[in-house]
C-alpha cells in the first residue's frame, strides 16, 4: 500500500497443520468445541478464527449502483483444524438470510462483526467441510484506527472503491478474516450493462442479457482476504499478453485514462525487471485498476492487479507491483511485521531509481537520515510500529527501507540478491516473520547481523551513526 502519494503507498495455500500453527488451533481431533473466535493477533485481536483454514472463497455477487445494494452468497470449501461444534466468520453490517454447512441449514447469530455458525452436526477434526452463506445489505465502509476508509469505499456515482488493509474484507463477504489464513477465489459479480467489476486473477467470462452483465473472476495462488477487491465502475478496459505470455487486464476510468496510459504501458517492463531482482512473477495474470475516487488517499497491492485512487505516478507503479512479491505471494503472519511489506516495495522503489537515472540508495538513504531525531521517521521502530493506528505510518516505509539499505551494504549485491530470491522463493504463497528473515540473512552472509537489526529494525529514536 502507498498512502498518499505525496508521501503517503504452497501449493493450495497453507497445509492445515501449518495453518493449525499460524491461527492458534490445540486441537486436532477429539471433543468438538467452538473455534477461537481470533486468529491470535495482537494488532487487530477480533480478527479471524482459529479452529479452520479457508481453501477456497466462490463468491456470487450483484450489485445495484443506483441503490448500493448488494446481495451475496459465499460458499466457503474449509478444513477443520480441530473437532468444530462452532465457528466464526468475520462480517461487517450486511443481513444474512440463510446458512448451510455440508449442505444442511446451520443456526447462526450475530456479535459485533462476528458471524457464528453452528452447523448441525459437528465438524470432525482435520475435515474438509463447505458453508453457503446467502447475505444482502448495504455494504459500509469501515475507518481504520489512522482515519482511513477501508472496505467497500461507494461514490456517488454509483461506483466502488474496494480496498480490504487491514480489515475491510468483512465489509463485503463474510470471511477469516487474517493473513494468517489464505486461500483461492473465484468471483462472480453481476452489474448492470454499461458497468464493468474488476477481481483478481483472471477474466475467465463476461456474459450478458437482460440488461446485466456477469464478469466471472478465478485467482488461482493463494491470497490473503485483505488483497481481494471487486471494484465496480464505468471503466475503459483493454487486455493484451506481455512478451512472455502473461495475461494483461487493465481498468481505467476515463477521467484518468489520459495520465494513467503512459505508467501503465511500462507495467511489463517493471514487472520483468523486478523479476529478474525477486524471482519469477508469483501470478498468472496482473494489470490495474484506476480509479477517480478523491475521497481515498492510497493505492492498494491487490493481488494480481493493483488499484489505484487515480492515475498513479510511475514509483507508484513500481512499488505496488513489488508488492506482489512482498505482501501478496509472501504474506505476512502478524500485522507488526507490516515493514517486510512496505519497507521492501519502498526499498524497490529506491532501486528502480537508482538503477533508471535517480539518486543512489545510499543517498536516499542519507537523505532521510539527515532528517532531525523530532522527525516522525524516528517516531517508532519499523519492526515494532506498537497498534495499528501506526502501521503505515513513516517507518515501516522509509526507515524499513533504510534497514534494507543497511543490509545490503553490510553483505554486498550478490549476498543481497540472494537472501532476496530466497526470501520470495522459500515462503512462495506462504507466510513470513520478521524473525524469518533475519535469520535467513544471517545464514545466507554468515555474518552476525544481530547488531544491525537491533539498532535498525527495533531501535527506538534516531541510531546515534548513520
Amino acid at each position: 500500500m502507498i498512502k498518499s502519494r505525496r508521501p503517503r503507498l504452497l501449493a493450495l495455500a497453507a497445509a492445515p497443520a501449518l495453518a493449525a500453527l499460524l491461527l492458534g488451533a490445540s486441537q486436532e481431533g477429539g471433543v468438538a468445541a467452538p473455534g477461537a473466535a481470533t486468529a491470535g493477533d495482537p494488532y487487530l485481536p477480533k480478527a479471524g478464527d482459529g479452529g479452520y483454514h479457508v481453501l477456497h472463497y466462490g463468491l456470487t455477487l450483484a450489485y445495484q449502483p443506483d441503490r448500493g445494494r448488494l446481495v451475496g452468497s459465499a460458499e466457503i470449501t474449509g478444513q477443520a483444524t480441530q473437532a468444530l461444534s462452532a465457528f466464526d466468520l468475520d462480517l461487517s453490517g450486511l443481513t444474512v438470510s440463510s446458512v448451510r454447512v455440508d449442505g444442511r441449514p446451520a443456526a447462526f447469530h450475530r456479535n459485533g462483526t462476528k458471524l457464528t455458525i453452528t452447523p448441525a452436526r459437528a465438524i470432525g477434526g482435520d475435515s474438509a467441510f463447505r458453508a453457503t452463506i446467502a447475505y444482502s445489505g448495504v455494504p459500509g465502509q469501515l475507518v481504520d484506527a489512522d482515519n482511513s476508509p477501508d472496505g467497500w469505499i461507494a461514490q456517488d456515482d454509483g461506483s466502488v472503491f474496494v480496498a480490504g488493509e487491514p480489515a475491510g474484507a468483512m465489509t463485503w463477504f463474510p470471511c477469516n478474516n487474517h493473513p494468517a489464513d489464505k486461500a483461492t477465489y473465484d468471483i462472480v459479480v453481476t452489474v448492470p450493462n454499461g458497468w464493468t467489476a474488476v477481481a483478481n486473477g483472471r477474466l475467465r467470462s463476461t456474459r450478458s442479457g437482460g440488461g446485466l452483465t456477469t464478469f466471472s473472476w478465478h485467482e488461482a495462488q493463494p491470497m490473503a482476504a485483505y488483497l481481494a477487491t471487486a471494484t465496480i465502475g464505468r471503466f475503459r478496459t483493454s487486455q493484451y499478453r506481455a512478451a512472455d505470455g502473461l495475461p494483461v487486464y487493465n481498468a481505467v476510468d476515463p477521467d484518468e485514462a489520459a495520465d494513467a496510459a503512459p505508467v501503465l504501458a511500462r507495467l511489463p517492463e517493471v514487472i520483468d525487471w523486478e523479476a529478474r531482482l525477486f524471482g519469477p512473477y508469483p501470478f498468472d495474470a496482473a494489470g490495474a485498476i484506476v480509479t477517480s475516487t478523491p475521497g481515498v488517499d492510497y493505492a492498494l497491492e491487490t493481488q494480481s492487479r493493483p488499484l489505484y485512487q487515480e492515475a498513479p505516478d510511475l514509483d507508484t507503479l513500481v512499488h505496488e507491483t513489488a508488492h506482489q512479491w512482498f505482501g501478496d505471494s509472501v504474506t505476512l503472519t502478524r500485522w507488526q511485521d507490516i515493514w517486510l511489506n512496505e519497507g521492501f516495495a519502498t526499498y524497490t522503489e529506491w532501486l528502480w531509481d537508482a538503477a533508471h537515472g535517480g539518486p543512489s540508495t545510499a543517498q536516499r538513504f542519507a537523505q532521510l537520515y539527515a532528517r532531525p531525531a523530532t522527525d516522525k521517521l524516528w517516531a517508532y521502530p519499523p519492526a515494532d510500529p506498537g497498534d495499528m493506528s501506526r502501521i503505515f505510518g513513516t517507518p515501516p516505509y522509509q526507515r524499513g527501507a533504510m534497514v534494507l539499505e543497511k543490509l545490503h551494504r553490510a553483505v554486498g549485491d550478490p549476498v543481497f540478491g540472494s537472501i532476496l530470491r530466497a526470501w520470495t522463493s522459500g515462503h512462495r504463497y506462504r507466510h513470513g516473520t520478521t524473525a524469518e528473515f533475519t535469520a535467513l540473512a544471517a545464514n545466507l552472509s554468515g555474518q552476525n547481523l544481530d547488531g544491525l537489526f537491533a539498532t535498525w529494525l527495533y531501535g527506538h529514536g534516531k541510531p546515534a551513526r548513520p
